[in-house]
């Protein structure tokens, strides 16, 4: 089936997604765009995970919109009040209506003598093709795998007598209460199921090969509440915004600069909230902060509950999974009714799906990032690829902001193309220079940064605000035609 051609088709419904569709419908009313959604329903992550307590790890003043304010007085929010956040923002400002649910986008091909992209996707439910023709392609498919998260080689676990479940595809209506539940794993993901399903567990253990940073963040922002009472509600929002930006990315340099004291202020945060009975070899990482991303727990729900005896922690390997629980290299076994494989993500750029250009596939890996948004020799493509160190949606922003202003710009200038050309002599850096385990096993399927601008990635917010946001289009390194 082949559809009526676009100025703009976005690639996916999530949170970047229905960000870039809004971005379009104010500031480039006159471009023609739709998107494809590979799921039934808007929301991306926050529609596909389930588990229990599913919440963000970043504060929603800065993964909330720039344009649209999040009402809420909760940092970290759950999963459902920010798929209906999402949802909301694309009923009130009109772009729902040019979504088409359940297409799986499997291959795009750029054609230069037509200065347009050929992409076919796949209905899922009935195998039919459908091909669109469209002058840009905006890529918010997020950076991950849906159909299987990561889940590494567990001697015998299919010896399990129990159920064994990724937090990526939870049951729904699962009952696990009056179980003995172990969470394999000490991410984000971690974090939150174990205080999450300590209520109704007979005990849960959170199993780590080594310990993460875990961070408390206050529940509530009683400022910004206060302020509602004096201000109109989207300026308490960007004070709100304002705020936790600069906070974030202070603390992130002084965990630079000053590691052994962050250090020991995390330390002692954690050991004061864990309390004298909790060993805190579980809560001392063999790295420095930032060095991995840091865990966020909103009022210490995480130390609470391993100080009330309802979970607790153990640092080991794994030998063997045995049909009633694990047995640890360390001699000791946990019986177990329930493993949880809370153990990450696989990468994946485009959804998985094949890139040419004329004719000539494009491998990933092989390219530099241009301002961490464009590939080089790829012409008329943007993606997001959200912060390490900061809320995704603050990247999101600035990626939908340069390609408002790259479609002004073509259009003013009568040109219909632009892609990054690679400057002569620019070396080239992994990716992203981060330790997480997520990060590294993909390292040989990212994409590769340079040692100078526009090529290097800053992983900063406000340096990109320049670069992106306000920097020249026509900067010698983007040609057009």
């Amino acid at each position: 089936m082949k559809h009526p051609y676009l100025d703009v088709l976005i690639v996916g419904a999530g949170l970047s997604g229905i960000g870039a569709a809004c971005h379009l419908k104010e500031k480039c009313p006159n471009v023609r765009f739709g998107i494809v959604e590979r799921r039934k329903r808007i929301g991306g992550t926050w529609d596909l995970f389930r588990y229990p307590g599913i919440r963000s790890d970043s504060d929603m003043f800065t993964l909330g919109y720039n344009f649209r304010p999040w009402t809420d007085t909760k940092m970290l929010a759950d999963g459902p009040s920010i798929r209906r956040y999402i949802d909301d923002t694309a009923r009130e400002y009109d772009v729902k209506r040019r979504i088409q649910f359940g297409l799986k986008v499997i291959s795009q091909s750029w054609h230069s003598e037509k200065k347009h992209w050929i992409v076919k996707a796949i209905d899922e439910a009935t195998d039919e093709e459908h091909q669109f023709s469209t002058g840009f392609v905006f890529h918010c498919t997020g950076y991950y795998k849906y159909d299987s998260g990561y889940t590494p080689e567990i001697p015998g676990i299919n010896q399990f007598r129990g159920d064994v479940i990724h937090p990526q595809h939870w049951p729904e209506n699962y009952d696990y209460t009056g179980k003995r539940v172990v969470v394999i794993g000490s991410g984000a993901t971690a974090v939150t199921l174990v205080p999450a399903m300590a209520d109704k567990a007979d005990h849960v253990v959170m199993l780590q090969r080594s310990p993460t940073y875990v961070a408390t963040v206050p529940e509530q922002d009683l400022i910004s509440r206060n302020l509602r009472r004096i201000l109109p509600e989207m300026a308490v929002y960007r004070l709100a915004r304002t705020r936790n930006i600069l906070l974030q990315r202070a603390v992130y340099r002084l965990s630079l600069s000053k590691p052994k004291a962050m250090r020991r202020l995390l330390l002692a945060t954690a050991r004061r909230q864990l309390g004298p009975e909790v060993d805190m070899r579980h809560f001392q990482p063999h790295y420095n902060p930032w060095e991995e991303r840091m865990c966020a727990v909103p009022k210490g729900d995480l130390f609470k509950v391993i100080r009330e005896g309802q979970a607790s922690v153990v640092t080991d390997h794994i030998e063997a999974v045995t049909e009633t629980g694990i047995q640890l290299k360390s001699g000791a076994h946990i019986d177990a009714d329930v493993l949880i494989t809370a153990t990450g993500l696989d990468l994946q750029l485009f959804g998985g799906a094949r890139l040419e250009v004329d004719g000539r596939e494009v491998h990933v890996a092989d390219a530099l990032m241009y301002k961490g948004l464009m590939l080089e020799g790829v012409p008329n493509m943007a993606l997001v690829f959200g912060y390490t160190n900061a809320s995704w949606t603050l990247k999101a922003d600035l990626v939908s902001d340069f390609v408002c202003r790259m479609l002004d710009h073509l259009d003013r200038t009568g040109q219909r193309s632009f892609v990054p050309r690679r400057d002569q002599g620019v070396g080239e850096r992994p990716f992203m220079d981060f330790q997480s385990g997520y990060v590294l096993r993909a390292l040989d399927d990212l994409p590769v940064q340079g040692d100078r601008a526009p090529w290097l990635l800053k992983q900063n917010y406000l340096v990109d605000v320049r670069h992106i946001r306000r920097g020249d289009l026509d900067d010698g390194v983007l040609e057009f035609a």
